[in-house]
């Protein structure tokens, strides 16, 4: 079935640019569900929505305005830091105002619903070549960054007190994650949607901490159960005809309620 379905270009397109996306969520998502920081990609994701309508609208485009409001976002709550904890009300407004300018955009761009549905739930099927270069180039850039503060970023999410003893700018490299988080936030959108980000950047490493407490291990089970969610979800929808994004999302459900019956711990939400 597989082999089939490689047979179109577009598929062919689809399957590159949804591994390599869910590659990255899948190592990103390890960190971010580690460090209990998951409302940050939903938040980041509503921001960048914002920032792609609105890019739409002043004739940019919208991948570039999901990527500068995202790491700003990004950024700027990393600067708050501990302000923003515990603040859930506040939190939920500014995801809720965030969407709604992003509706605005869209409507005084009068853009077309099948825009709003693509930001809204992705678009894999619909991925260019030219957006698959760009894709290739975030993952890239996203990869690297996290590569260069992988070990302090790691100390500092497990013995935050002790990294800070040791000279860590535990701040600082929580700045530089969010800055990172927001880029893997842009490129699961493209994926799945902005509404659905949580599919790929939480679902696996989830799952993936509850089957293994090795970090190494857990990472690279994270990534390869992303990846392995993307490419059988697209092939689902492909000979389904159910919508990409649902197809994803019910197996990374799946996946998970099996590692919790399975295994019976929790992971840090």
């Amino acid at each position: 079935m597989l082999i089939d379905l490689l047979h179109y270009e577009f598929l062919q397109r689809a399957f590159i640019a949804s591994g390599i996306v869910a590659l990255v969520a899948g190592v990103v998502g390890y960190f971010l569900v580690l460090r209990g920081q998951t409302f940050a990609g939903h938040a980041l994701s509503h921001v960048g929505f914002a920032g792609a309508t609105g890019a739409v609208l002043i004739g940019l485009s919208p991948l570039l305005g999901m990527i500068i409001f995202s790491v700003a976002a990004g950024i700027g709550m990393g600067l708050l830091g501990e302000r923003l904890s515990g603040r859930d009300v506040a939190i939920g407004i500014i995801l809720a105002l965030a969407l709604g300018l992003g509706l605005l955009f869209l409507n005084l761009g009068q853009s077309n619903p099948a825009q709003a549905t693509a930001l809204l739930f992705g678009s894999v099927l619909a991925v260019s070549p030219a957006m698959l270069n760009d894709l290739i180039i975030l993952a890239v850039v996203t990869l690297i960054a996290l590569a260069l503060i992988g070990r302090p970023l790691l100390f500092a999410s497990l013995r935050p007190a002790l990294a800070e003893a040791k000279g860590v700018s535990v701040r600082v490299i929580g700045i530089m994650f969010l800055a990172i988080l927001a880029l893997a936030v842009v490129q699961s959108a493209q994926i799945v949607g902005v509404l659905l980000v949580f599919t790929l950047l939480v679902g696996p490493p989830a799952s993936a901490q509850l089957l293994t407490k090795r970090f190494l291990p857990g990472v690279l089970l994270s990534a390869v159960l992303a990846i392995l969610q993307a490419w059988l979800g697209i092939a689902i929808a492909y000979n389904t005809n159910w919508p990409t994004s649902f197809c994803i999302t019910a197996l990374a459900a799946l996946v998970y309620v099996i590692a919790v019956a399975t295994h019976g711990r929790h992971v840090r939400a």
